[in-house]
């Protein structure tokens, strides 16, 4: 065992003399201003950082290698952004790189930004995520009348709502408005009673708008910008397909036309009808911020009781293996909380969410218990960007057993 992390240290090395010998003069891309070294001033990502030039360089090389137009990724530790790098353009055949505050759609991802806003919610006892749903909706139905009295706000984000999986999504692929789609819940086969199955949802989660609208008296787009974007500095956020449009600094969706090939694709507008579920717009900047304020180390912004809230696994998920493929075979238990799906990854619990729209991909991960985070955000989706996340998670729990087999060998031979 020893010996597989001697290598391990070479490799990093290696990796770290390659970078420096072959790109000496090679700019950096990032969105933080350079500060002077302060030599007698502790700094925790000074920690991993013999982990962030070998990562770079494989993340560059496997972008470069797979021919994707556009990219970002963030890595977070103990609470600070330890690395934003983003890599190629805003639109094949364009000079407009991709910089920190790019926008792109998080897809999927925004039911982990709503997640926090509920957390968040829960905590500040505005929505209690064990309340009804008909005591905020009280013409909300479904087919089964005692499971309608039964649904709680905690049901519909943690897909456990027992509505037969995607529900409606092809009324939301056709651009159908959200309060004309929920009263066709009542119609929809009822698997079991909430809280009993994982059952996924876009439709289902989305219910949480009109509930926050309903006790704020606010629209959602002002609700979760007042409770998430602008605490945790997503300056750039957003949830309107309007607000991505106006935006100059987007990246543009392609579609791969043969290996290594990609063509620009229209701008859409499907999914923006369930935005708590699928309508957030955000820059690799933002989800730094994000990743940094859900660390633990800003109670200002996430309590405590937030936290644990949203991270606590409601329901097991028996998902197939292929959803994890790029993870290989260490994930021993998936289950989902609230907006996040929770894993343990090589005995690690490693909250998680992808999300995918034509054209673009997103993927977050945070590890509480090791403080650290990454996301990752494209325009040209491919094999290669979905390696990201277990590869640099793979790097940092190998790294750190490392230290700990060292600092224990030290430990033993001063007691000698």
């Amino acid at each position: 065992m020893k010996k597989r992390y001697y290598l391990f240290i070479c490799l990093i090395a290696l990796f770290i003399l390659g970078f420096v010998l072959h790109n000496p003069n090679k700019e950096k891309t990032s969105a933080l201003p350079e500060k002077p070294a302060i030599t007698d001033k502790y700094d925790p990502v000074d920690e991993i950082k013999p982990l962030l030039s070998p990562f770079d360089s494989i993340v560059e090389q496997n972008f470069e290698s797979s021919g994707t137009v556009g990219a970002a990724v963030v890595i977070t530790y103990k609470g600070k952004i330890a690395l934003i790098k983003c890599y190629g353009v805003r639109k094949e055949g364009s000079a407009d790189s991709v910089d920190a505050h790019t926008i792109f759609r998080l897809a999927s991802v925004s039911k982990s930004v709503t997640g926090v806003l509920a957390s968040i919610m829960d905590d500040e006892g505005i929505i209690k995520l064990d309340d009804k749903v008909v005591d905020y909706l009280p013409d909300f139905q479904l087919k089964n009348p005692e499971y309608t009295k039964e649904l709680r706000v905690k049901n519909l984000l943690s897909q456990t709502s027992g509505v037969i999986p995607h529900a409606y999504d092809l009324m939301v692929e056709d651009k159908k408005p959200l309060d004309e789609i929920i009263p066709y819940l009542k119609e929809a086969d009822v698997t079991d009673a909430p809280g009993k199955i994982y059952t996924y949802q876009n439709v289902v989660y989305s219910v949480y708008e009109p509930i926050v609208e309903a006790k704020m008296h606010k629209n959602f787009q002002e609700i979760i910008s007042e409770k998430v974007f602008q605490p945790f500095g997503m300056n750039d956020a957003s949830i309107s397909f309007q607000a991505f449009k106006k935006n100059a600094n987007k990246a543009y969706p392609h579609s791969c036309v043969n290996k290594r090939q990609y063509r620009t694709i229209p701008l859409n507008d499907r999914y923006y009808n369930t935005a708590p579920a699928a309508g957030v717009n955000a820059s690799i900047s933002d989800l730094g911020n994000l990743l940094a304020g859900l660390s633990g180390h800003h109670p200002d912004i996430f309590p405590p009781h937030a936290n644990q809230t949203v991270f606590t696994p409601q329901i097991h998920t028996p998902l197939k293996r292929i959803y994890f493929r790029s993870w290989g075979n260490d994930i021993t238990d998936k289950s989902y909380a609230i907006g996040w799906r929770i894993v343990n990854y090589r005995g690690h619990k490693v909250a998680y969410h992808g999300g995918y729209v034509k054209g673009y991909k997103a993927e977050i991960a945070l590890c509480n218990d090791e403080d650290i985070g990454i996301a990752i955000l494209t325009n040209s989706p491919n094999n290669q960007t979905s390696h990201c996340i277990p590869t640099f998670l793979n790097m940092f729990f190998d790294y750190n057993t490392y230290i700990a087999e060292e600092a224990n060998n030290k430990e033993d031979l001063t007691k000698g």
